[in-house]
């Protein structure tokens, strides 16, 4: 068969299709079709002489591609089977992800322990925000056995240390300590968490005298 006339057969075998316009799972069936084809031999696909054929191909492909940007803008309704499930990290995945959020805690905790005059008595102020959007390794950060429940939660300062590391912040002849009674956590379902408290000198408690 000559390529005119294989030209014509495929001009004619396209305007033989139904009438009616394909709707619903039918019409992306047919998109879908007309993708693989063109995919499968981009540089020699059959291009039809008639305007028409081209014109309902190309309608074709922008009504799926028009489809698609809706889905992705549609958000998966609460329970529904099209969520797309959080990867389950491995035990040492999960560690190291851990180790990564709690080195770059310290130092950028550490970095704010500059001498202020209210470093004297313990009261100058710290805050450290961050970014972990896997709530399972924020829980394991803060030794919750799983991801946080809470908006707003208050650690004592040997605890956060214990979880998060020591956190020591040195100025000339001095060294300076988180102080006070407690670490205030905050943390955010978009995956923001900020951690503040008080630091300075070491300020004795009464059970040290």
């Amino acid at each position: 068969m000559s390529s005119a006339a294989a030209k014509r057969k495929n001009d004619e075998t396209a305007a033989a299709g139904p009438s009616k316009k394909p709707r619903g799972n039918a019409a992306q069936a047919a998109a879908v079709a007309l993708v693989n084809s063109i995919l499968a031999n981009p540089k020699e696909y059959p291009i039809s002489a008639s305007e028409e054929v081209v014109r309902k191909s190309l309608v074709t492909l922008a009504t799926y591609a028009r489809s698609l940007e809706q889905q992705l803008a549609t958000p998966p309704a609460t329970g529904s089977s099209t969520q797309v499930a959080r990867p389950v990290k491995s035990p040492a995945e999960l560690e190291a992800a851990v180790e990564k959020i709690r080195r770059a805690a310290q130092s950028g905790i550490k970095k704010q322990m500059s001498w202020k005059p209210s470093c004297k008595t313990g009261s100058a102020k710290w805050s450290y925000d961050g970014i972990c959007p896997d709530p399972e390794v924020f829980g394991a950060l803060m030794g919750l056995g799983g991801p946080p429940t809470f908006k707003m939660k208050k650690f004592s300062v040997d605890q956060f240390q214990d979880l998060v590391g020591p956190i020591e912040g040195s100025v000339r002849y001095d060294t300076l300590y988180i102080t006070g009674k407690d670490v205030t956590v905050r943390w955010s379902d978009t995956g923001e968490f900020k951690f503040s408290g008080t630091y300075g000198k070491w300020q004795p408690s009464k059970e040290d005298y």
